[in-house]
């Protein structure tokens, strides 16, 4: 055997035994399950009015009924600002004030998300005032707008942390071409939130799947993971297909690890899969097309499978979904499920 070819024999076999270590690392094993878990949900006044629902009877049957005593706030620049100067804060003044609780009892926890990507689609959700700006007129007004919103609320004891921007350095949504190629945006964001109030720590989150998560690991105090498990892959307006994520609950758990040994930074899931993921949405899908993404079975089995992630805090994605299903379809399976774990936990 030549020279070249022992080299190249032995180059193929350091890059497999490397391969391999790095599959171990992330794939092989089992994660401790922590003692405590705090269990939350993420909660989008708009999603439950696309729903149909009432939004403030949806809210407070999350507090009152569920059982839930940590929140996720998705809110929308465009509803807050739908005019250039003007903010409008009725409907969440009222959201942290349900969260107060009665005198003498804890109340609710409150994570904040403020942005132009707050969640939901189109993802970012862009004022029609400030869609055609130019792109330095969009950052500024985008910041005015958090500075606004933290100005207002950072004396609110409800609220327990930021999170700026939703999932801000993952190309997903609707969002201005400049939005993923400025990361120091993101950074003065972050700064902006941390020097009107610092108090408290700011959440930056990324996808649970598509991430390494050290992007916004350099950047917030906390970061943020999703967790998905049946998704839907578009490949054209009319095609596309269901797929399974074949993750082994540890990869959270290494990946986490990763984070705390080199940044010092703690992970937590700020959206875990709880509702289906579906071509349209829900209100234009039959009920079986819904459940091949979730149901109650899969609901149990995600639970399951994120107390082995060793992650010790989860927001479920969906609440409004599930108080759908009870409200309006008779369905009441799943939130009946999450009553027990709220109130038991």
């Amino acid at each position: 055997m030549s020279r070249l070819i022992k080299t190249i024999v032995i180059f193929l076999a350091v890059i497999l035994a490397l391969l391999a270590i790095v599959f171990c690392y992330f794939f092989v094993g089992k994660a401790k399950v922590p003692q405590n878990i705090t269990w939350g949900v993420d909660f989008s006044q708009m999603q439950a009015q696309a729903l149909g629902l009432d939004w403030k009877d949806t809210y407070s049957a999350i507090i009152d009924d569920l059982g839930v005593k940590n929140i996720k706030i998705h809110t929308q620049w465009d509803w807050v600002e739908g005019k250039h100067g003007e903010f409008y804060f009725n409907d969440i003044d009222w959201q942290l004030a349900q969260a107060k609780g009665p005198k003498g009892y804890p109340g609710v926890n409150i994570i904040y998300v403020v942005g132009m990507k707050s969640g939901r689609w189109p993802e970012c959700h862009i004022p029609k005032w400030a869609d055609g700006l130019a792109e330095q007129q969009q950052k500024d007004a985008v910041l005015n707008y958090i500075k606004t919103v933290v100005q207002r609320y950072k004396d609110n004891p409800a609220i327990i942390n930021w999170q700026v921007e939703n999932e801000p350095l993952f190309k997903f949504g609707e969002c201005p071409s400049w939005y993923y190629t400025d990361k120091d945006f993101l950074k003065e964001e972050v700064a902006l939130v941390k020097s009107l109030d610092p108090s408290r720590k700011v959440i930056v989150s990324d996808s649970g799947e598509g991430s390494m998560w050290f992007g916004v690991a350099k950047i917030g105090d906390i970061v943020g993971t999703t967790m998905y498990r049946e998704a839907w892959a578009h490949i054209s307006n009319s095609l596309g297909f269901y797929f399974h994520y074949l993750f082994s609950p540890v990869y959270y758990s290494r990946k986490a690890l990763l984070i705390k040994e080199i940044f010092g930074k703690n992970v937590i899931c700020i959206e875990l899969q709880a509702e289906p993921w579906t071509p349209r949405p829900f209100y234009d899908v039959p009920l079986a097309e819904q459940s091949k993404t979730m149901n109650l079975e899969i609901f149990k089995e995600n639970i399951e499978y994120a107390k082995n992630t060793g992650l010790d805090t989860f927001y479920f994605w969906g609440t409004e979904w599930w108080y759908w299903m009870k409200e309006k379809q008779n369905q009441p399976q799943i939130w009946q499920e999450a009553q027990k774990l709220f109130q038991s936990s």
